[in-house]
């Protein structure tokens, strides 16, 4: 059993290690072209966005709306309104915190 994992954890680290030499090799020290550094300046919104939702709606194996849910979208339009990140995360902890008092 203990051989087994080592064997999972290297191969998982030997593929890691090949997709991410993958790019350089290939490039080889040219820059990207136009079109594939555009759609990767638009990767990091969406994976941001995407962790945030399944943070934010996932209770184990189904989608939940709770008070977690209310605080991340406090926070989001604190934010959409100006407001810096330390404000923004103030106001998520107070609403769910109230929420989770008054359930």
């Amino acid at each position: 059993m203990k051989g087994e994992l080592w064997a999972l954890i290297a191969g998982c680290a030997a593929v890691t290690f090949a997709i991410k030499a993958a790019g350089p090799v290939t490039l080889g020290g040219r820059d990207l072209p136009p079109r594939f550094s555009s759609v990767i300046v638009l990767m990091a919104p969406a994976l941001l966005a995407a962790f945030v939702v399944t943070q934010a709606l996932a209770d184990g194996e189904h989608l939940h709306v709770g008070a977690d849910t209310a605080g991340v979208a406090a926070a989001g339009i604190a934010v959409w309104r100006g407001w810096s990140v330390l404000p923004a995360i103030v106001v998520a902890v107070a609403v769910t915190a109230g929420l989770r008092a008054l359930a």
